[in-house]
């Protein structure tokens, strides 16, 4: 995936997560971005390690996961924060 596929998956991944999960979270177009090109790392890293399949390129199964990652990754902010 190109640079541009990863900030469009980020943007799409990032907000579906905060939409899932809604709440004060920080952060404007640029975290949500950066969310969500961190969700589809570590999503795409436990997806591996799970045998669940991988982030393979711009598609509705990659898109899941990285959601899935984001949403960890929002879980995860929200346990620090508190």
């Amino acid at each position: 995936m190109g640079i541009i596929s990863w900030i469009v998956m980020g943007l799409i991944a990032g907000v579906l997560a905060k939409v899932i999960m809604p709440g004060d979270d920080p952060g404007g177009l640029i975290v949500t971005i950066l969310l969500g090109i961190a969700g589809a790392f570590v999503g795409g890293f436990l997806a591996t390690q799970l045998g669940l399949g991988n982030f393979t390129g711009f598609n509705l199964g990659s898109l899941a996961i990285a959601v899935g990652g984001a949403l960890v990754l929002l879980i995860g902010y929200r346990f620090v924060k508190k």
